[in-house]
């Protein structure tokens, strides 16, 4: 995953440098596999040292992964095939470790779809309409950082930055200390959340972060909220 060798190849990180790296079924991976993504995440970069030398790759990627909440693949459903415990869940679920998902911007549970749903004609927002938003919300970060020497979007931003943009009113302070007291939050999912809730804004193209911002972004942090196996 970070490369190796008696002289070191860049790994899968790198190769995914200015790309997206996905991982798919991301508690099947080796922990020890998954723990040396850590530090790849935070530095954008991974450095490889052997007894001569040391190299250094960039890693600037988005990491994208998902995940089945139990072994058998079904979640709080009475008409599975195969059920598991919460505490199998729960088991299945600790290969992932906290400071890994810290580190990971948005948690986002997707529910089955129902066969109304999947055969209905309503069409939804297309991908064009999807693209200009995104691509309206990337000119407001690049006008935003352009006098900021190597930052280019939001998710570059470091704690100093996050304190000049992401301004918050007192309702929203308040609606976050509610949040980071009851899910026990950490510093770093603090920092995401209001990294998260300034992307928000700007896909709204508005300037200041607000409440409903701050709710958004909170509600996209679903494996921090106590009882999420039931």
């Amino acid at each position: 995953m970070v490369g190796g060798g008696s002289y070191p190849q860049p790994g899968e990180i790198s190769l995914a440098h200015n790309g997206v790296l996905f991982l798919d079924e991301l508690p099947e991976f080796e922990r020890r596999v998954l723990e040396v993504m850590r530090q790849p995440i935070e530095d954008r970069e991974v450095t490889i040292a052997r007894a001569q030398f040391t190299v250094t790759y960039p890693s600037s990627f988005m990491l994208v992964a998902s995940m089945n909440p139990s072994p058998g693949g079904y979640f709080n459903d009475p008409d599975a095939p195969v059920t598991s415990s919460p505490a199998e869940m729960q088991r299945y679920l600790g290969k992932i470790s906290g400071p890994l998902l810290d580190r990971i911007d948005i948690h986002i549970e997707v529910t089955p779809v129902p066969f109304d749903k999947l055969s209905e004609e309503r069409k939804g927002e297309s991908s064009v309409a999807i693209r200009k938003r995104v691509e309206a919300a990337r000119d407001l970060q690049t006008k935003r950082f352009e006098s900021v020497e190597g930052i280019h979007y939001n998710a570059q931003m470091g704690t100093k930055h996050i304190r000049e943009f992401c301004k918050l009113n007192e309702s929203s302070k308040n609606l976050l200390k509610e949040a980071m007291q009851r899910l026990n939050l950490s510093a770093r999912a603090y920092d995401r959340i209001l990294k998260v809730a300034r992307t928000i804004a700007d896909l709204e193209g508005v300037e200041g972060v607000v409440e409903n911002h701050i709710s958004e972004a909170i509600q996209y942090r679903s494996l921090d909220r106590e009882g999420w196996l039931g």
